[in-house]
Formats: C-alpha cells, structure tokens, sequence
C-alpha cells in the first residue's frame, strides 16, 4: 500500500520505518521535520510534531510500544534535544 492511503497508526510506523532504515531520511528530519514530512500528508499536525521532536510516549499511546529498531530515529532526536 503506498504511503497516499495510509493514516494514524500506519503511516507513523511508515515514517519510523523508513527512519531506521534510511539515513539520509534520518538527516532530513533532524534538519527540517516539516519538509521531511512532507510526502506524508495525512499525517495530522499532532502527529507530524510529536514525529518531529521524538515525543515516544504520544507516539506509543498510539501506536503501541515500539521495537529498539522503530524508536531509533525518536531516541536519537530526544538526544540532538539534551545539551
């Protein structure tokens, strides 16, 4: 199923999917979660910031608890955040 007909829960794992996955995807959010973001419209503006500022807890309230491989990219981010 392509990434036009997903919604909530699907799309969110779709997104963290491809972050673990893809590198370059990874850069792209941590530089500008918006344009990364981009191609996954149905994603709700609530949805779109928590993906954007590794937010776990919203995130698994609605999708579950996530795999070390699907929270990757949220780890990561909660870390570019602690200075």
């Amino acid at each position: 199923m392509s990434k036009e007909f997903l919604k909530g829960r699907e799309l969110i794992l779709a997104v963290l999917e491809r972050a673990a996955e893809d590198t370059d995807f990874q850069a792209r959010l941590a530089e500008n979660a918006t344009e990364a973001l981009a191609d996954y419209y149905t994603l709700t503006s609530e949805e779109c910031a928590a993906l954007a500022c590794g937010d776990i807890r919203k995130i698994e309230k609605w999708v579950g608890k996530l795999d070390k491989r699907l929270s990757k990219w949220l780890w990561a981010r909660l870390q570019q955040e602690s200075w």
